[in-house]
């Protein structure tokens, strides 16, 4: 048995989540929040046999997708106001990472 994590965009998660549950596959959905933009993330469990490990990242990758946005960065010193105007800065948000761990022991009650 093997443990997916896969942390997707929260705009993406809809559509991960139907994808998956047309093909029979269940899951656990754990809010997150991504490191850089701070941004809200979804980070699904999901449980499945070593032969399915294809048939799940292939379902995320169809329905994640990467997307371009710009956000303010602030300089890391802040000077008096009006001394630097920030200016946007393009940066690729959305997407999926995605672990795959080997699975000790399973239960379900």
């Amino acid at each position: 048995m093997k443990l997916i994590l896969a942390v997707i965009h929260e705009k993406d998660q809809r559509h991960v989540q139907d994808g998956l549950l047309e093909q029979g596959f269940q899951f656990t959905n754990v809010a997150s929040t991504g490191g850089f933009l701070r941004e809200g993330n979804v980070t699904l469990l999901i449980g499945v046999e070593e032969d399915q490990i294809d048939q799940v990242i292939e379902v995320i990758r169809e329905s994640c997708q990467t997307r371009e946005q710009y956000v303010n960065v602030m300089p890391p010193t802040m000077e008096p106001v009006g001394t630097v105007i920030p200016s946007p800065v393009k940066v690729l948000v959305g997407g999926a990472i995605i672990f795959v761990l080997d699975v000790a022991r399973f239960e379900k009650f």
